[in-house]
């Protein structure tokens, strides 16, 4: 069965899921987040096939979301690590765990917590320009010439 390609789709949403919208490329990138660096480390952590973390660790290079570095140790041993694009994945690796929780109940001990005071950190959410939660129900999509593109939710 071969991968659906958003290319052709004028689609934010789309683009992003090209990158790292399949069941394992996120979590390849939480456990990057989690310090996680060298290939068999993710392998071991996450029991996923060799050739298909070989191919996601390659599509997450290629797509700049990682780097491959040569670690240098004992002949050729590469890490990988988080890129500034990966690393903005961050709110939406939580929003996805936050909705997880919320949703699916608590699947694991992991918390986060900010790392200065050592609380846990609020809940995610959307916000109007001064600062109010916005549901889906409290926005308009528009295109770039202010045209409403989808009816109310």
């Amino acid at each position: 069965m071969t991968r659906k390609r958003f290319d052709d789709l004028d689609c934010s949403v789309a683009c992003a899921l090209d990158q790292v919208g399949d069941w394992w490329s996120l979590l390849v990138v939480k456990e990057a987040m989690l310090g996680t660096r060298r290939f068999v480390d993710f392998q071991q952590r996450l029991g996923i096939a060799k050739n298909i973390l070989c191919n996601r660790l390659n599509r997450l290079v290629d797509s700049g979301v990682m780097s491959k570095v040569d670690a240098g140790e004992h002949g050729t041993r590469y890490e990988y690590r988080l890129t500034d694009k990966g690393r903005d994945l961050f709110t939406v690796i939580t929003a996805l765990r936050q909705w997880s929780e919320r949703w699916n109940g608590n699947r694991d001990d992991l918390r986060l917590v900010d790392r200065i005071s050592g609380h846990p950190i609020r809940q995610l959410r959307v916000e109007s320009d001064d600062g109010q939660p916005l549901t889906v129900r409290d926005v308009r999509f528009e295109d770039a010439g202010a045209e409403r593109l989808a009816k109310d939710a």
